[in-house]
Parts: structure tokens; sequence; C-alpha cells
């Protein structure tokens, strides 16, 4: 019966393991997480590793089960996440308007937990001195906010991400979903076709998915 240290040991080796496979299989977004799925998958990931391996209970079998099962609860959700438009917006959340054509959106603040203090902030750090400069700031999903300002030529976060409408930038845009469906079918395809589309000078930029990888 394998004990002690050593038992440690393969539960240590196992979770770094498991750690490398997740990063490489699905991608590099936990390095630097964008989305509640990123930061859940690491906590919790984190959490199973460092409250097994010292717990002589559970054994190296056990233990292999228990992130293998992680694995594929992470692996079902990024997709569901992916093709899906109410299970990302279950998991992820929207992106928040917060300041709209120069006015602080004080309700959307607050329900979210943004405080007056916490916006001018993050407003500096994008290089804005006063709210009435802002066009629109939208809350991202990782909690960084995107500045668009008056004058500005081109917005900088896509129509279309994923196969999914953004219907807060298309009103950024002045645009509506009848124009985005006409502009996307003229060129051949559907929105589920559309891996990112972009505005830029007035023509829409697509970028489709791979064919192996719908």
């Amino acid at each position: 019966m394998i004990t002690g240290y050593t038992l440690i040991m393969i539960k240590l080796i196992l979770g770094i393991l498991c750690l490398v496979f997740q990063i490489n299989l699905m991608g590099k977004g936990n390095l630097a997480p964008n989305s509640a799925i990123d930061q859940v998958q690491n906590y919790v990931l984190g959490g199973i590793i460092g409250g097994v391996i010292y717990n002589d209970a559970i054994g190296v079998l056990q233990f292999l089960l228990v992130l293998i099962g992680w694995t594929i609860v992470v692996m079902g959700l990024r997709y569901l996440s992916a093709y899906n438009h109410h299970v990302k917006r279950m998991v992820d959340g929207n992106p928040v308007i917060v300041v709209d054509y120069g006015k602080v959106q004080v309700e959307e603040c607050m329900r979210n937990g943004v405080s007056a203090g916490d916006l001018h902030l993050k407003l500096r750090a994008a290089g804005v001195s006063r709210v009435g400069e802002v066009k629109r700031a939208v809350l991202e999903q990782n909690g960084q906010l995107t500045v668009v300002k008056y004058g500005e030529d081109t917005v900088h976060y896509p129509l279309i991400a994923d196969g999914q409408v953004d219907e807060n930038v298309l009103s950024l845009v002045e645009k509506d979903r009848f124009w985005l469906d006409s502009t996307v079918a003229e060129q051949g395809y559907s929105i589920s076709d559309v891996y990112m589309a972009e505005l830029v000078k007035d023509e829409l930029v697509i970028t489709l998915y791979a064919k192996e990888g719908r």
C-alpha cells in the first residue's frame, strides 16, 4: 500500500499533470482569466489539488477520478458557452454599460458593486479625466472597463464574437440587427458562421470559423 510522502508526491504529480493538460487542451485563458469560467476553473482545481493531497483517506484512484470529472465539467461548460448564448450569459454574465453618452448609469454601477471611486479609477487608467469625454464605457465580464471616447473612429470590441451578436455594440455604432444580418448575408454567411466581426471605417470585416473548428 502506498502511504506517507510517496502518496503525497503521486497526488501532487497528478495534480500538476492535470493542470498542464487543461491549459494545453482548453487554451491559455486560465493563465490570464477573461471570464468567470476561467476564474472558477482555477479556484476549484486549486482547491481540489490542495484539499486532497494531504488527505490520506482519499486514494490515488479517487483523486484521479475527481480530476477527470472536473476536467469534463469544465470542457462541457466551455463548449456550451461558446455555442449557446443563454449558457454563456448564465456562466459569464453580460458586459454592463456603466457610462452612456457622458452619463453615469448609477443603478448599473451599484448593482455590479462599482463605487464612484472605482469607476473614476478605471476611467483614469483608460486616459479619461472626466466622464463627459466618454461616449460609452462598458464593464466587461473580467471586471475591466472598455472605454470609447467621443471622436474616436473605431470601436474596440466586435459586433459578433463566437457566433453571437453583441447588441450593446450595435447600439454604440448606431446600427440595428436587420443591418447586421443583411450585411453578413451579402457576404454569403450567417451569424453562426462568424468567429468575429468588426466594423472598420463603416465596413464589416468578418473572420470565419475554420472548417475543422466547427
